[in-house]
C-alpha cells in the first residue's frame, strides 16, 4: 500500500501541477472559457468573477500538486483533493452529457480534450484520489507547520506571479495556432483525405393530425397521404476541422481580405481588438502613430474587430482613429492574441511577432533595418522570458526534491 499510495501521489501530483501551470501560462484562456459555460447555462451576470476564478482554480491545482508531490499540509491538501474531484467528476459528468463547450479548458490550449475525455480522465484520478484520501495519515511530518506554509506561500507567490505577468504582458508559452513563426494558410488547408462532417436527416410528415418522424431510408415517398412538414440535420460524427478554420477579414462593403492580406509580400500590421468599448483606449490611440509610420514605409496597417459598424464608427470619431477596420470572428481574436487591443506582425501569411498594448514597438522602428534588428532583440528577449520560468519553476523542483522527496516518498 506504501507502493501504491506513493504512485498515486506522483500521478495525481503531476496532473494537477501540469493542469494548474498551463492554465497559469494563459488566464485569459480560461477566463473565457468560464464566460462561454456562464452563456450557455444562462448566468451571465457571473461574467465579472470569471477571471477571479481563473486565476483561484490555476492556483489551486497547482498547489495541491505541489502538496501532494512534496507532502507540505499533506492532510488538508487531502481533503480539498477528494471534496475537489468528488465535484469535478460529477459536474463534467453533467457537461459530458449536455455538452454545453465542445472544449473543457482543463489542461488550457495545451492538450484539447472534449467534455466526454475530461470525465473518463477524472474517472481513472479518482481511484488514486481515494487511495491518498484514505492513507493521508501515512505521510511523516518532518517540518513544522509554520515551515510548510512558507514553502506553500512560496509557490503560490509563484504561480500567481506567472498569471499577473500573463496579464500585463502576454503568455510566455503560447499553445495556441496563431503562435510566432505559424504560417496561418497552412494552418487553415483541410487534407483531401480528411474525414468529413457526418450528418443524419430526419424527415416529419403528418397524417390524421399526427407528425410522425422518418429518416431518408423509410420515410412514405410513395404515400401520398402523408404531408412533408419538417426536417432537420443532425451532426452525428465531428470530421476534420483544420487549427484555423474561423479566420477571415471583411472590410465594410462586406468584401473578403483575407487572401490579399495573406498574400502581400511585404510588412502588414494587424490590431486586433475583439471588444472596441472594452478595448484600452490609450492602445487604440497609441496604434495611430503606428499606422502612420507604418504607411510611411509602404506597409499596410488594419484593424481587425468583432465590434458593429455603429460601434466601430462612434469610438473612431471619439477617438480621432486613423486606421481601416476589418470585421473578424470574436473567438478567432481572442485566439490570436491574448490582449485588448493586441499586435501582431506578418509577412508573406507569416506570423512574425505579437504585442500587447503595453508593449507596443515605437513608430521609429518600423522600418526594415531598424525592424530587423527589433525582431532579433525582442526574439531573444522573448527566450529569456521564457527560459527565465523553466529555470525558475525548476529550480523550485528540484530544491524541494533536494530536502524533501528522499524520506517523504520512503515513508
Amino acid at each position: 500500500m506504501k507502493i501504491l499510495n506513493l504512485i498515486s501521489r506522483i500521478i495525481v501530483g503531476a496532473v494537477f501541477i501540469f493542469s494548474g501551470f498551463v492554465k497559469a501560462v494563459d488566464p485569459l484562456g480560461l477566463t473565457y472559457k468560464f464566460s462561454d459555460y456562464f452563456i450557455a447555462f444562462g448566468i451571465q451576470f457571473l461574467d465579472p468573477i470569471a477571471l477571479p476564478l481563473a486565476i483561484l482554480l490555476s492556483s489551486t491545482e497547482f498547489l495541491i500538486g505541489i502538496s501532494l508531490f512534496f507532502g507540505y499540509r499533506y492532510k488538508l491538501a487531502s481533503w480539498i483533493l477528494i471534496i475537489f474531484m468528488s465535484f469535478f467528476t460529477i459536474l463534467t459528468f453533467i457537461l459530458a452529457l449536455t455538452n454545453p463547450v465542445a472544449d473543457c479548458g482543463c489542461f488550457g490550449d495545451a492538450i484539447i480534450m472534449t467534455n466526454w475525455q475530461t470525465f473518463f480522465k477524472n474517472l481513472c484520478l479518482l481511484p488514486f484520489t481515494v487511495i491518498i484520501f484514505v492513507y493521508r495519515g501515512e505521510v511523516t511530518i518532518l517540518y513544522s507547520s509554520l515551515k510548510e506554509w512558507i514553502f506553500m506561500f512560496i509557490y503560490a507567490i509563484v504561480i500567481i506571479f506567472l498569471q499577473a505577468y500573463s496579464l500585463r504582458h502576454l503568455p510566455p508559452l503560447d499553445f495556441r495556432p496563431y503562435s510566432i513563426g505559424t504560417y496561418i494558410p497552412e494552418k487553415m488547408v483541410v487534407p483531401e483525405d480528411a474525414p468529413m462532417d457526418e450528418y443524419r436527416t430526419y424527415l416529419y410528415y403528418e397524417k390524421d393530425g399526427k407528425v410522425k418522424e422518418f429518416t431518408e431510408e423509410n420515410y412514405p415517398w410513395q404515400d401520398t397521404s402523408w404531408k412533408f412538414v419538417d426536417s432537420k440535420h443532425v451532426l452525428v460524427k465531428k470530421g476534420y476541422e483544420p487549427p484555423i478554420h474561423d479566420f477571415s477579414m471583411f472590410d465594410e462593403y462586406d468584401y473578403d481580405n483575407t487572401e490579399s492580406v495573406l498574400e502581400n509580400r511585404g510588412y502588414t500590421l494587424l490590431l486586433i481588438s475583439h471588444n472596441l468599448p472594452k478595448a484600452n483606449k490609450y492602445g487604440l490611440k497609441s496604434a495611430n502613430k503606428l499606422a502612420v509610420s507604418a504607411s510611411d514605409n509602404n506597409w499596410l496597417f488594419y484593424c481587425l474587430t468583432a465590434s458593429s459598424k455603429p460601434e466601430v464608427e462612434d469610438l473612431s470619431k471619439s477617438l480621432d482613429l486613423e486606421y481601416r477596420f476589418f470585421t473578424t470572428d470574436e473567438i478567432a481574436l481572442k485566439t490570436i492574441i491574448r490582449s485588448n487591443p493586441g499586435l501582431i506582425l506578418i509577412k508573406e501569411g507569416i506570423i512574425i511577432n505579437k504585442w500587447h498594448f503595453r508593449d507596443f514597438p515605437d513608430p521609429e522602428e518600423l522600418n526594415s533595418v531598424y525592424m530587423a534588428q527589433s525582431l532579433t532583440k525582442l526574439r531573444k528577449d522573448s527566450e529569456r522570458t521564457t527560459e527565465f520560468f523553466f529555470v525558475s519553476f525548476v529550480f523550485l523542483i528540484a530544491l524541494s526534491i533536494r530536502f524533501f522527496i528522499p524520506v517523504r516518498f520512503l515513508d
